[in-house]
C-alpha cells in the first residue's frame, strides 16, 4: 500500500467551498482511478491535511486520465478556493494498524 499526504493553504471565507470540492473529486478518484479513498484533517492553524491510499505507487502515479470531464470543474473550485496545495510526503506503508470500527 502506498499513501500521499497533502496540505491546503485554504483563503478565508472559501472553507466549504473547498471542502465540497475536495469530496467530490476524491469520490472520482476513488471510483475511476483505482484509489483506496481519502481523509482530510483540520489542524488547529487551520491548515487542511489529506491522507490517500493507494494500492501501489505507480496507480497514483498514474492516476488522472481516467477521471470524467466534469473532474475539471471541480478541480478549478478546488483551486480557487486555495491559497497553496503541496504533496508532503510519499510513503510506502510499513505496517497498518489503523481499524474501521461501525459505531451503533
Amino acid at each position: 500500500m502506498f499513501t500521499v499526504i497533502y496540505t491546503f493553504r485554504v483563503k478565508p471565507g472559501k472553507e466549504k467551498q473547498f471542502s465540497s470540492a475536495w469530496s467530490e473529486l476524491t469520490s472520482l478518484i476513488y471510483q475511476y482511478e483505482g484509489s483506496l479513498g481519502s481523509r482530510l484533517h483540520l489542524d488547529s492553524n487551520g491548515l487542511f491535511l489529506a491522507y490517500a491510499q493507494w494500492p501501489t505507487r505507480s496507480t497514483w502515479e498514474n492516476a488522472g486520465s481516467k477521471l470524467p470531464s466534469e473532474s475539471e470543474e471541480i478541480k478549478s473550485r478546488m483551486r480557487d478556493a486555495c491559497e497553496e496545495i503541496k504533496t508532503v510526503h510519499e510513503l510506502d506503508v510499513l505496517d497498518d494498524l489503523l481499524y474501521d470500527k461501525v459505531s451503533n
